[in-house]
């Protein structure tokens, strides 16, 4: 008899959060989804739990994480995705807009991670897959506060990967190029429209899966993926 898996996911409402989710319940997965909204979400409430939580309140969220990872002691994968986009130069950002862009797209899935690692490694199995983004990998213009929260990012999945190669529990991540997801909608820019200068949702969804359908002892320790062509469309203002 297959296992029954169940993982948890930040970031499930939109975008490759949401991809994810979708994929995971197709293939018959309970899925414990963390977002601000669900509107539209039609999954069979037998395999789709969503869970509405403003991961931005770094102040309540450890007491709702320790509640949530109680309730769902089945979670034997969890999967950060949830994350926003604010670019500009350094002095363009105001105080509380720099820790308002490290506290979501950083700490709060840190806090998440802190969570539910335990419970994996009790269990002796398990998977962490980090969504991060080109952005850990090289500075860029104008990215100076994004980069750094998905460089931190990185960082702590290398760290983890260290951590909890004994325990069974295998940490992956994801560096994903541009994707077409509503990211880019308050942006001022946004990916190529061409097919070949733009990522699917679907295409990080399908890199998550590849890696969950591995064997235990087989670690994907980070992925980069990209579109064909780095096209980057600049919106009328």
């Amino acid at each position: 008899m297959q296992d029954v898996r169940t993982a948890l996911i930040t970031g499930a409402s939109s975008g490759i959060g949401r991809c994810i989710a979708e994929r995971l319940v197709a293939a018959h997965w309970t899925v414990i989804g963390i977002g601000r909204h669900f509107g539209g979400f039609d999954a069979e409430p037998v395999y789709f739990k969503p869970v509405v939580l403003d991961l931005s309140d770094l102040d309540r969220l450890p007491a709702q994480l320790t509640r949530l990872a109680k309730e769902h002691a089945a979670v034997d994968t969890v999967i950060l995705s949830a994350g926003r986009g604010q670019f500009g130069s350094l002095e363009e950002f105001a105080y509380g807009e720099i820790r308002a862009v490290m506290d979501l797209n950083f700490t709060s899935q840190a806090y998440v991670a802190r969570a539910f690692l335990p419970l994996l490694k009790r269990q002796r199995r398990g998977d962490l897959i980090v969504i991060g983004s080109e952005a850990a990998l090289k500075g860029s213009r104008k990215g100076a506060v994004y980069c750094a929260s998905k460089f931190a990012l990185r960082g702590m999945a290398q760290a983890l990967r260290e951590e909890c190669a004994k325990s069974g529990v295998r940490v992956t991540l994801i560096n994903p190029g541009m994707v077409a997801t509503p990211f880019f909608d308050q942006l001022d820019f946004a990916p190529g429209e061409n097919a070949e200068q733009h990522l699917l949702a679907d295409d990080i969804a399908a890199a998550v899966l590849t890696v969950l359908a591995s064997r235990p002892g087989c670690v994907f320790d980070e992925i980069n993926l990209s579109p064909r062509h780095h096209v980057i469309r600049f919106k009328p203002k």
